[in-house]
């Protein structure tokens, strides 16, 4: 399937309503709680993706626009939210989330693109030359993964729990991206 923002707009425009509804006013238990050492919980990944709507979407989508492959992208902060959100809670981030996710797809919208901007080219710092395409693609699969990492995470808290029904459970054997 070819990228197409119409289709990207409407999943990115999803992501923190779903996000609300799995994980409002849950116990931390689900929502705290990781996988092990060097892993995320549900708390740390919607941090995550909030450092991404600031940080990474809509500013690498502007500089491919206004700068091309002449100015390298700056490098992402995988760990960003481990300082930023400190002292905050589970709803805070949620609710600024929906917040900043509004006001990217609307200012993606304002962009006005045409067909022939998606074959734009911008320079990433590890993976070289990349499309406004790619990146928009991107920015929708990565959503997607991180909702399929956060059920996950809570499903790894009841990896005993299931007893034998574990061998039918292929969210608790499935090997992916932790942090």
């Amino acid at each position: 399937m070819q990228h197409n923002l119409r289709d990207t707009i409407a999943l990115l425009a999803r992501t923190p309503a779903v996000l609300v509804a799995l994980l409002w006013d849950l116990p931390e238990t689900w929502t705290r709680r990781n996988e092990g050492e060097e892993t995320w919980s549900a708390f740390d990944i919607i941090g995550h993706l909030m450092h991404g709507e600031r940080t990474d979407w809509m500013p690498r989508a502007k500089m491919i626009l206004q700068f091309g492959e002449t100015k390298t992208f700056e490098p992402f902060d995988r760990h960003a939210q481990e300082r930023e959100n400190q002292g905050k809670s589970l709803a805070q981030l949620l609710d600024d989330f929906a917040r900043l996710r509004a006001e990217n797809l609307n200012q993606l919208r304002a962009l006005n693109l045409q067909a022939a901007d998606f074959d734009r080219r911008g320079l990433h710092p590890a993976l070289g030359v990349v499309t406004l395409a790619q990146l928009l693609a991107t920015w929708a699969v990565h959503d997607l993964t991180h909702l399929h990492q956060i059920s996950r995470v809570m499903a790894h808290q009841y990896r005993e729990a299931v007893g034998p029904w574990s061998a039918y459970l292929g969210v608790l054997h499935c090997s992916g991206h932790s942090a």
